[in-house]
Parts: structure tokens; sequence; C-alpha cells
């Protein structure tokens, strides 16, 4: 049986939340925390790393739907594909959690950072961190790092997993029958998803078909 949820209050007596949020799955459960807690907050989505097109306005389109839901203001930033890939040059056969990935969480927690420094938020966080593909700590050091400029501005890097929330994702994602990604997000980790299913006698990611829902076997998040 899933940890019932337990009431949240942010850190450094802020009275509001910027979320980055990278999909719906994984950001379903950490939303409901915070609505449960009372804590208002927006979403941010900023991820220009995610490939190809498609892929991406589907995972946007789908968190927008769950904050529309429960009436979440939504940001949503720019698709800059064109300097995420700039940023990537030469790192294109990094493996996953590797110096590639940094670069990444750099990039799109940088932004939130400015965000939230040019809209007086105090205080911005990501559930990134929430699926167990990811590194905490990597992710946590990306986040401390952006808002590092900013004297008033600071990263909370609550631990999303604990206390049942990676396993209240899963129910989330299959209540709400969310749009299942199969991969990171990004090119080169839809390439070695790929590779790595052929090499199994899989076939390759078919972008925009699968979805959770109730009667399937649980599944593991990106």
């Amino acid at each position: 049986m899933t940890k019932p949820r337990i009431k949240l209050e942010l850190p450094d007596q802020a009275d509001r939340l910027l979320l980055h949020s990278c999909c719906a799955p994984c950001s379903g459960e950490v939303m409901e925390t915070l609505l449960e807690s009372a804590i208002d907050y927006s979403i941010f989505f900023y991820n220009p790393n995610i490939h190809p097109v498609k892929e991406y306005l589907i995972r946007k389109e789908e968190n927008i739907r769950f904050a529309e839901k429960h009436n979440i203001p939504f940001i949503d930033c720019d698709y800059d594909t064109d300097n995420w890939f700039e940023r990537a040059r030469g790192m294109e056969n990094e493996p996953e959690k590797g110096i590639r990935c940094t670069m990444c969480f750099d990039m799109r927690f940088e932004r939130t950072a400015l965000y939230a420094h040019e809209h007086n938020f105090k205080i911005f966080s990501s559930s990134l961190g929430i699926s167990r593909w990811k590194n905490m700590q990597q992710i946590n050091d990306c986040g401390i790092r952006a808002a590092a400029p900013y004297p008033e501005l600071s990263y909370w890097d609550y631990n999303w997993r604990k206390n049942g929330g990676a396993v209240r994702m899963l129910e989330i994602s299959k209540r709400e029958e969310f749009y299942q990604q199969e991969y990171c997000g990004c090119v080169y980790s839809l390439r070695d998803t790929n590779r790595w299913r052929m090499s199994q006698g899989r076939d390759r990611i078919k972008i925009g078909e699968k979805f959770y829902s109730n009667a399937m076997d649980d599944q593991p998040l990106p």
C-alpha cells in the first residue's frame, strides 16, 4: 500500500514556488503533493532537449492538460533546440548520466532560475529528480549552481521519491493515462535506446503510440 503524502512547507519562508517540469508523468505526483500542501506554485516548461518535435509537443500537451485540470499556471518557454545542440556539441557519444546530461540540466535550470529571478520567485525546484532513472545528486547540483548567481533565489532539493512518491508517480500516470515516453528525451538517448532495443530483438520506439492505463502491468518511467 502506498504511503500517504505528508504536508510540505516551502523552505526559507518562501511564499510560492516555480516548478520546472520535464513531463506530466514525472510532475504529476509532485503537483498533487504541492496542491495537498496548499503551496502556491507555477509550472515552468523549458525542455529544448526533447526530440523530435512530435515527442516534444505530446509531452508538453500532456503536462498542460494536467495543469489545467488543477488550475495551475503553466509557463511555456522557448523550444530553442539550436541552442541545445550547440551546447551538446562534442558530447554526442557521452553516456546517460554523464557530462551531456549535466549540460542539459544546467541549461534548463539556468533558464528556470532566470525566470524565477525576473518574476520575484524566491525558490524553484524540478520534477526531474523523482525518476529513479536519474541521478538525483547530479540534478540537485545543477539546480543549486543555477540559483547561485541570484542572492535572493534558492533551489529546493526536496527528495520527491521518498514517502511513496515514486510509487504514486506510476499510479497517477496510469490513472490519468498519460503518454508513456520510452526514452529520456534527447536525440542521443533516442538513438541509444533504439540501439539497445534492437540488440534485444525489440522494435524501435514508436513515438506517440504508448500510454499508461490501469490495465497495464507496472512499467518503469524514464
